[in-house]
């Protein structure tokens, strides 16, 4: 079998008196549309921000390409790319949108204004938003701001082209979306996978049914700190395992604890 991009091994976090994750293990292969899912506050999101290398866990390891992360991703260069989609968007609103997506360029290239207005352009045209660069993230309805930051995490810099993402992690892409607002990005989440200049792998936290089953082809159960299930979209309506039922079902009944 091929080598996994990354690998998770037994990673172990705790906030406080509040452990979050314990003992997670995950594989991530080249190409994968992976749905991490579960109820709230069971750790989705901290498993994003910990593959990024924006947290490191309290225990584990992570491994990208074989190779096990020391430290956090500013500490060194992993030998993948992974660029991340926040739930907010994460914009500055002092900024343009053409700032906004160029950050990194202007933070860490010598390219000239007119170079990156042109490839921040090309990723415009990607995420179907020509002509916005101008405008400030106060001007955008919240569909256009979740693209826009789409853009921003495909960015490459043409200086450094072994750095472009080749995953893309995505943290609640459609959250406080309408329904076709929705199902325009989970359109343009599929159209980046395919793509040249997008990115073929990807994670993606999400809630929401109609987002797990256009955007993903395997599903990992996280519950009580733990992958208590993995399998395929078409998994999901045959397994007898009663956390999956009961979280599709919308029951408040079943082993998963109500809060509230």
């Amino acid at each position: 079998m091929a080598e996994p991009l990354i690998e998770l091994r037994g990673v172990t976090k705790t906030f406080g008196s509040n452990p979050v994750l314990d003992g997670v293990n995950l594989t991530i292969d080249r190409g994968e549309a992976i749905a991490i899912i579960g109820p709230s506050g069971t750790g989705k999101s901290t498993v994003l921000r910990i593959i990024a290398g924006l947290l490191a866990p309290d225990a584990g390891d992570i491994y990208i390409r074989g190779q096990r992360r020391e430290g956090l991703a500013e500490d060194g260069a992993d030998s993948v790319g992974i660029g991340m989609v926040f739930q907010q968007a994460a914009l500055f609103d002092s900024l343009t949108v053409y700032e906004n997506i160029g950050f990194s360029l202007f933070q860490h290239t010598k390219l000239s204004s007119d170079q990156i207005r042109h490839l921040v352009d090309e990723k415009l045209d990607m995420v179907g938003l020509p002509g916005i660069g101008d405008r400030f993230p106060a001007e955008l309805s919240g569909g256009m701001r979740k693209r826009v930051s789409f853009a921003r995490a495909i960015m490459e810099n043409p200086e450094h082209p072994e750095e472009r993402p080749e995953v893309l992690l995505y943290d609640e892409p459609t959250a406080g979306l309408d329904p076709i607002a929705s199902t325009v990005i989970e359109d343009l989440v599929r159209q980046l996978q395919r793509e040249q200049g997008g990115c073929s792998t990807y994670v993606m936290v999400t809630h929401q049914d109609s987002t797990i089953r256009r955007t993903a082809d395997r599903v990992i159960f996280l519950y009580q700190g733990k992958v208590q299930w993995q399998g395929t979209i078409h998994e999901i309506d045959t397994t007898d395992n009663s956390l999956v039922r009961q979280f599709f079902s919308g029951s408040v009944q079943g082993p998963i604890q109500v809060v509230g």
